[in-house]
């Protein structure tokens, strides 16, 4: 069970998810407590698991990566050895950003980043045509990054 956080607690990870960046005093400042108890409820929520890890958000069309691909794949049969195999397979692959286990009409959604439509073919072709238990997949290509976020709200 979900152990329920108090105000400041919420508005520490909320504070965190906008800026990581920030020291113990900084943020201990935008939720008006000294540092120590900051610091501690910090670290607790990091060893409960509420803050998984923290990171840079790159700029992809900066490093060349501008093609962002969601990619629907459908496998020809399923159960857990063969989820398993594709999970594996699948994390090996560095263009491959995100993948979700899905319902519906397709098993798993790729988010893929590639260079140009010539990288994306190949990775197509010697990456996932490689994946024996693939079936079918489709490929929508983003036009536009209209929002992003990364935070959940809280």
């Amino acid at each position: 069970m979900t152990e329920i956080l108090d105000e400041t607690d919420r508005q520490i990870l909320k504070t965190l998810q906008r800026n990581a960046k920030l020291t113990t005093k900084e943020l201990a400042d935008v939720v008006h407590l000294s540092p120590t108890p900051v610091f501690e409820r910090q670290k607790r929520l990091e060893k409960k698991g509420y803050i998984k890890k923290y990171i840079a958000v790159l700029d992809a069309e900066k490093l060349g990566l501008g093609l962002q691909v969601f990619c629907k794949v459908k496998l020809k049969q399923i159960n857990h050895e063969i989820a398993d195999s594709f999970v594996r397979q699948i994390q090996r692959i560095p263009e491959v950003t995100e993948c979700y286990n899905t319902s519906g009409a397709y098993d798993y959604l790729l988010k893929v980043r590639a260079r140009d439509m010539k990288q994306y073919q190949e990775f197509v072709l010697n990456k996932l045509g490689e994946i024996e238990s693939l079936a079918s997949i489709e490929s929508t290509f983003v036009m536009s990054e209209v929002k992003q976020g990364y935070g959940i709200n809280i």
